[in-house]
């Protein structure tokens, strides 16, 4: 029996992932990862790191990341505590959906995470103060091939749902795309 419904969107590759809990009178069980069931999702490599971000303040933004190959990433990412709007921004080079974005709201409450496929940029705002997230990677942090699409890039035209009242420095010093960003090619197995 599934303990997931996984929704497509808009987008090829993202997904939405729907976790469905076993109550009972003590409270709730629900499966936040299975390999066997994400496949179905996109998430067809083994999970290499699990993060856990703290975004104390409404209304923060991080991001927009994202790794080059070869350490292109698939992320699932989850909200613990709290509400967030979760994006993600399509960045592959010869994608008809190139520079387009999907958002979701995930939230503690709604049991949803979103899988954010390799060639894409990442980011979210907090809906709500002391947000706490969860998302797996499928491949290590590395600094030497990690980039950063500034979040209030117009040519994205992200709506954020809240006005922004905080961003890293190094987030918000990003400069706007331009001709020189030429997005991100991968191979043919995981490019559209």
């Amino acid at each position: 029996m599934s303990r997931f419904n996984i929704i497509s969107t808009p987008i090829d590759g993202v997904t939405v992932i729907q976790r469905k809990p076993i109550k009972d009178e003590r409270g709730s069980f629900s499966r936040l990862y299975c390999a066997e069931e994400f496949i179905n999702a996109g998430v067809n490599k083994p999970i290499a790191q699990i993060n856990h971000t703290l975004t104390r303040k409404k209304g923060a933004v991080r991001g927009l990341h994202f790794q080059y190959a070869p350490h292109a990433e698939t992320k699932v990412v989850s909200c613990l505590k709290g509400e967030i709007f979760d994006v993600a921004v399509d960045i592959r080079r010869n994608s008809p959906t190139y520079l387009q974005w999907h958002g979701e709201m995930l939230s503690a409450k709604n049991r949803k995470s979103l899988v954010v496929p390799e060639g894409f940029a990442h980011g979210f705002q907090a809906l709500t103060d002391d947000c706490e997230i969860i998302y797996c990677v499928t491949t290590a942090y590395s600094s030497e091939y990690e980039s950063i699409i500034n979040a209030i890039d117009p040519l994205i035209a992200i709506v954020w749902p809240q006005p922004i009242t905080e961003r890293s420095e190094r987030d918000s010093e990003q400069p706007l795309i331009d001709a020189t960003f030429t997005g991100l090619s991968l191979p043919s197995s995981t490019n559209t």
